[in-house]
């Protein structure tokens, strides 16, 4: 069996590469695709009846709503465009914009990763094959603990909402 935690950090580190070879500006762009969706799932669950008066906290089919969610807009912010013909600065010729490029994607990988992995804790763990972390053993206590600093706890109302406004105001001031 294998602990939530390594595969959060196995996730992290693959996405770390990813970003690596795509570059530094490709990655800002996923990030801020993160951010959208986080705040987008953070409308929907307060504003939206059905959603947050019909459908439990716990329940499977939020966690699912939830994580399409993520996963339709990561898709589509790693679907970018060829941003040497919008912006020629931003290519990935430079050491420095690889390591960068590693940065944003561990911090990708983290956003996703550790979005999912929060989602599915407060659905109670809704597949057989995954388990919640026993909390009697060391790691299983530092999985938990880890809960707390993953991007949707950490990324509240109304935190959320002003990172959507300065992930725009990036966007607005370094590409266009």
């Amino acid at each position: 069996m294998m602990s939530l935690t390594v595969v959060f950090y196995m996730y992290v580190i693959l996405f770390g590469i990813i970003g690596g070879m795509r570059g530094w500006a490709k990655e800002i762009l996923v990030s801020f695709s993160i951010v959208l969706a986080l705040a987008f799932i953070s409308l929907i669950e307060h504003y939206v009846p059905f959603i947050r008066d019909v459908l439990p906290h716990q329940s499977p089919t939020l966690f699912w709503l939830r994580t399409v969610i993520i996963i339709l807009l990561v898709v589509f912010g790693y679907q970018s465009p060829n941003l040497s013909r919008i912006a020629p600065k931003m290519t990935r010729e430079k050491l420095e914009h690889v390591l960068l490029g590693i940065l944003f994607g561990a911090i990708n990988g983290y956003l996703v990763v550790g979005s999912i992995w929060l989602y599915m804790h407060e659905a109670n763990y809704p597949f057989s094959i995954i388990t919640a972390p026993d909390g009697k053993t060391d790691i299983g206590k530092m999985a938990l603990a880890m809960l707390q600093y993953m991007p949707p706890q950490l990324l509240g109302i109304p935190a959320i909402y002003f990172a959507v406004v300065l992930a725009f105001i990036f966007v607005i001031v370094v590409f266009v």
